[in-house]
């Protein structure tokens, strides 16, 4: 049996950990991906869309005419509709030689020829040629693709969009006593954050069955969910010592204090522990901005509300709350210990620094929202 890897006297500060992972790390290459595997990835540089709708287009069924002819029409002076006017369904081009639609209810069709009854503008009708987005429109880079963003996408006409797509490689550590579903959750949160997600699940809980899926020849970023603790059977950073460098063993983080980082060459690697709390605290504060960086994702925005009540934290830990947004402020649901129950009714984190003994209630306060 393998020897137990024991955590520091000291703690390694969150900050100092996060430096480390991202020293030298750089965006993925952009890859075009099919409209139907893009949405979630993030936008890299894109050529410049033409106008959308490409061409003036009518907004709802009717006769597409021109309004030139139409001056002083109305019931009492109706005006003949001509077989140069083009029946249109919602969608349809408008003729180039037409500005207007005219729905069924202002056409007389009693006498033995159908008469306009009703005068209308330009552009009447009609949605108009670059209404929506103009020429040379671009989708930003640096932010998730979203369905609209895909919609946009397929009505211009695009088959692909350039995006970075960082490859991550989920290892599950299993233990027939660790919480259910963690590694699943995480491969999950990787996923909707824009990553090509591949999981696998060590043969057992030793080192060198971890060691053994510690694999990077297509991976950007590891993880390892689970075993990261002091106990006989913790086995993952042993794991990732046999393999490669770790960075820190023991994080100034609560929850998440057993979470260990490292690199394999110059692939990073973040150890969760197999507790869901401990889990998504260090893959908030560690993951996401490796992945960001990976990506190229813009700065993430936060959401600034005073607090309900006051937040105490220790100092010399970074300490994770959990909050939940109540009229114009945030109510904490949990800090440090955070029960799953929180986690899912939690409308937002917020990382407290380690210098910090908290927040007095009613101070503002900048958190990530979640989903």
């Amino acid at each position: 049996m393998s020897t137990a890897q024991r955590l520091p006297a000291s703690l390694t500060a969150l900050d100092t950990a996060l430096a480390a992972l991202l020293d030298g790390l750089q965006p993925v290459a952009a890859t075009g991906l099919p409209l139907r595997d893009a949405l979630g990835c993030v936008t890299a540089d894109m050529a410049p869309i033409v106008a959308y709708p490409s061409r003036n287009i009518a907004l709802a069924d009717g006769w597409a005419l021109r309004a030139s002819d139409l001056v002083g029409a109305s019931a009492y002076a109706p005006v003949p509709l001509t077989k140069a006017a083009q029946w249109v369904e919602a969608g349809d081009p408008i003729p180039n030689d037409c500005d207007c639609v005219i729905d069924a209810d202002g056409i007389d069709p009693s006498g033995p020829i159908p008469q306009v009854v009703t005068e209308a503008p330009p552009g009447h009708g009609v949605r108009r040629r670059a209404s929506d987005f103009p020429d040379g429109f671009i989708i930003a880079p640096g932010r998730p693709l979203r369905p609209t963003d895909i919609l946009f996408a397929g009505a211009s006409k695009l088959e692909k969009l350039k995006v970075r797509r960082p490859r991550l490689r989920v290892v599950n550590v299993p233990a027939a006593n660790a919480e259910t579903g963690t590694a699943q959750l995480i491969q999950e949160v990787t996923q909707s954050a824009g990553a090509e997600v591949t999981f696998v699940e060590a043969r057992s809980r030793d080192a060198v069955s971890i060691a053994a899926e510690l694999e990077t020849t297509a991976c950007d970023l590891l993880i390892t969910v689970g075993g990261t603790g002091v106990g006989h059977t913790d086995a993952s950073v042993l794991a990732i010592g046999q393999r490669g460098d770790v960075l820190a063993h023991g994080l100034a983080l609560r929850p998440g204090v057993t979470s260990a980082v490292g690199k394999i060459g110059t692939i990073p690697l973040i150890a969760l522990s197999g507790s869901a709390a401990a889990a998504m605290a260090a893959w908030w504060t560690l993951g996401l901005p490796v992945l960001d960086r990976l990506s190229g994702h813009q700065p993430r925005a936060t959401t600034t509300l005073p607090l309900a009540r006051k937040l105490a934290s220790i100092v010399g830990i970074a300490e994770i709350a959990v909050l939940e947004r109540d009229g114009d402020s945030w109510h904490p649901l949990a800090l440090g210990d955070l029960p799953f129950q929180a986690i899912v009714k939690a409308d937002a984190w917020l990382a407290i620094p380690g210098n910090s003994e908290g927040f007095a209630a009613g101070t503002p306060v900048s958190a990530y929202m979640l989903g």
